[in-house]
C-alpha cells in the first residue's frame, strides 16, 4: 500500500475551514518530536504523511484551490516529501534573523546541504541526497531552504527499529554541529517512518 496522499485523503476547503484549528494543534504537537536543531542556525523538519497533508491543506486554503487539476498539482509537488519506508525526508532550514548576516553566512555555507549526515548505531554515516526537485544553490550562495533524503540500508532500518541510537549532524567546514545521540522521544518518532 502506498503511503502517498490521494485526493480522497484531503478535506474540501469548507471541511478544512471547520477542522483547521484542531488539525493545526495536532500537527504542531506532532512536529515537536520531528524538529531537530543542529547547532544554533539549522533546523531539520522530518516530514511524514501528516505534516505533508497539513502543508497541502494550507496551500489549497491560501491559494483557494478547489479544482481537481490544481489539487493534483499540489499532491504531485508535495507527495515526494513523504518518506518511503527506507528513508527520512527532511526540510532543512538555515536561520539567521538579520538580513545582512544571513547573506554573508549563506555565501560561507555553500555546499552545506551535501554535508548533512545521519548514523544508525555503529553503521556508516549516510549523507543526504539534496534538492532532487531543483537546484537551490548558485555561484554566490546556498539557499536558506533545502530538501534532503537520507536513504538507509535494510540493515540500518532493522538496527533503528531495534532501538540502536541515532546520531545526526553536519560536517561543513564552517558549520560543524551534531545531535549525538538523539533523545529517545525523537528517535522513537522518527523510527515510525521506517517500514
Amino acid at each position: 500500500m502506498s503511503n502517498k496522499l490521494q485526493p480522497s485523503d484531503l478535506y474540501s476547503l469548507e471541511q478544512y475551514a471547520r477542522r483547521r484549528p484542531e488539525m493545526r494543534a495536532q500537527v504542531m504537537a506532532h512536529k515537536q518530536l520531528r524538529n531537530l536543531h543542529i547547532g544554533p542556525n539549522v533546523t531539520w523538519m522530518f516530514e511524514d504523511r501528516l505534516t505533508i497533508q497539513y502543508q497541502i491543506q494550507e496551500m489549497l486554503r491560501v491559494e483557494r484551490i478547489f479544482e481537481e487539476a490544481g489539487i493534483q498539482d499540489e499532491l504531485n509537488a508535495y507527495n515526494p516529501l513523504i518518506p518511503d519506508g527506507s528513508n527520512w525526508k527532511v526540510t532543512f532550514l538555515i536561520e539567521f534573523p538579520e538580513v545582512e548576516e544571513r547573506r554573508v553566512e549563506l555565501a560561507r555555507m555553500k555546499g552545506i546541504e551535501t554535508c548533512c549526515w545521519v548514523q544508525v548505531g555503529s553503521h556508516e554515516r549516510v549523507y543526504a541526497i539534496a534538492d532532487e526537485d531543483m537546484e537551490r544553490e548558485n555561484d554566490e550562495k546556498t539557499s536558506s531552504v533545502h530538501f534532503l533524503r537520507f536513504e538507509l540500508t535494510a540493515e540500518m532500518v532493522s538496527a533503528a527499529k531495534e532501538a540502536m541510537p541515532l546520531h545526526m549532524g553536519i560536517d561543513h567546514p564552517v558549520y560543524q554541529h551534531a545531535q549525538s545521540p538523539l533523545s529517545e522521544s525523537i528517535r522513537a518518532a522518527l523510527v515510525k517512518d521506517l517500514a
